[in-house]
């Protein structure tokens, strides 16, 4: 069984077991959440796709960790002005691993 959910403004093509990282979440490690905005539920043949989301489906998941991506480079440069200016950069996110798909 899989599930298209959406969370962050970004959709994932989840299934069960699965661990996905989402745009950081106000939970902590070891917390239980559900996501109810849930776009299509696919189960072998069957498939169920909402206007705009599924009456009555959900994901349960659960919070792996919360953590921060790599660093990115910002370095903005004019050439024969001495403008120079490098800037970091680490997206926060929330490591989730998909428990059960209800649809």
């Amino acid at each position: 069984m899989q599930a298209i959910i959406v969370t962050g403004g970004k959709q994932y093509k989840v299934a069960e077991g699965d661990t996905i990282f989402v745009e950081k979440l106000p939970n902590e490690a070891g917390d239980a959440i559900v996501f109810d905005q849930v776009l299509a539920v696919i189960d072998g043949e069957k498939a169920t796709f909402g206007t705009p989301v599924v009456a009555g489906a959900k994901v349960d998941a659960s919070v792996v960790k919360n953590g921060k991506g790599k660093k990115v480079i910002v370095f903005k440069y004019k050439p024969k002005k001495g403008y120079r200016r490098k800037q970091g950069h680490r997206q926060p996110y929330t490591k989730v691993e998909i428990t059960a798909i209800n649809g």
